[in-house]
């Protein structure tokens, strides 16, 4: 195995052109649990660690996104970033122990594209996308249309991620885990939502319930529909039980999940119907009372 070790952005760009088969490392926190259990044997290892621009974040003039460099740690996203990323932030807290909180990032999580991973439930909720480039030019890549199949994204092969733009919090976003214990635990399932006021809609995304993560967008047609025809928006008044209900039976519709040693594909869809009436009463709660971010309630729920 060789390992590449770049001191800037062109030169990492150049030789992932150089070794498209090379694998990007900063974290390390899942590429090397691979690496140590002999899952996957690269030929080449790109350190990532001296591009000190990939650790950078910023909000944009007029506030309305982050972008978030590829390798921002989660432990910063938790401590900088709670008001415009509330969801994110919250997600962030369930991410493994404080020390894989300091080293993991959405960069990685976007590159292993599992559907277990923590972050892309609140990425999908938000409205987020995909910074990737390669010696050939930039392009940015919608969140949903980023997940192509199990641990697989549409990065070509020369490409690299080099920032997440999210949207920042118009309203209030929630996020909840299904797991054995509150960290350092794979997801069973996990769920995003976030409320966005200025536009009248709802976005959700469901993690480890599909090959894929997922937005469950028929829930949030019915719901969207359900809140505008109400007048919810305006008058703030409490969101029936039955349209809740509703939401919550279409969000168990949209997942497509299996059975394993986590958990039951059963079990997850009803835990994913439960997350969504959840957190969605969450979200409207903090949304009646002028609130614009989580609530500290979208941390991991117990299974």
């Amino acid at each position: 195995m060789d390992f590449l070790r770049p001191a800037s952005w062109e030169e990492a760009l150049a030789a992932k052109a150089e070794h498209p088969t090379a694998v990007p490392i900063a974290g390390g926190t899942d590429v090397m649990v691979e690496i140590n259990f002999d899952h996957r044997r690269p030929e080449y290892l790109l350190d990532l660690n001296r591009v000190g621009e990939l650790g950078e974040w910023e909000v944009s003039a007029d506030g309305a996104t982050v972008r978030l460099g590829a390798s921002v740690p989660y432990s910063t996203i938790m401590e900088r970033l709670r008001d415009e990323l509330p969801g994110l932030a919250l997600a962030a807290h369930t991410v493994g122990s404080p020390q894989i909180r300091n080293r993991g990032s959405v960069g990685g999580n976007l590159g292993a594209a599992s559907p277990a991973g923590d972050s892309h439930p609140a990425l999908l909720a938000a409205g987020a996308e995909v910074e990737a480039e390669s010696v050939r030019g930039v392009r940015r890549i919608p969140v949903e249309e980023f997940y192509t199949g199990v641990k697989r994204n549409a990065l070509a092969p020369d490409e690299l991620i080099r920032a997440v733009h999210i949207k920042t919090a118009d309203g209030p976003q929630q996020f909840s885990k299904v797991g054995t214990r509150n960290a350092m635990v794979i997801a069973v399932c996990a769920f995003g939502l976030a409320l966005h006021p200025e536009t009248r809609t709802v976005r959700t995304g469901i993690g480890s319930a599909a090959p894929t993560p997922v937005r469950a967008r028929e829930a949030e047609t019915f719901l969207n529909a359900a809140l505008e025809d109400g007048g919810f928006w305006d008058s703030g008044k409490t969101i029936t039980p039955s349209i809740a209900r509703q939401f919550a039976e279409l969000c168990s519709g949209a997942c497509n999940p299996i059975d394993d040693v986590r958990g039951s594909a059963r079990y997850r869809r009803h835990a994913v119907g439960v997350m969504a009436r959840r957190t969605l009463g969450w979200a409207w709660e903090s949304y009646r009372a002028g609130g614009t971010g989580g609530t500290g309630k979208g941390e991991a729920q117990c299974a």
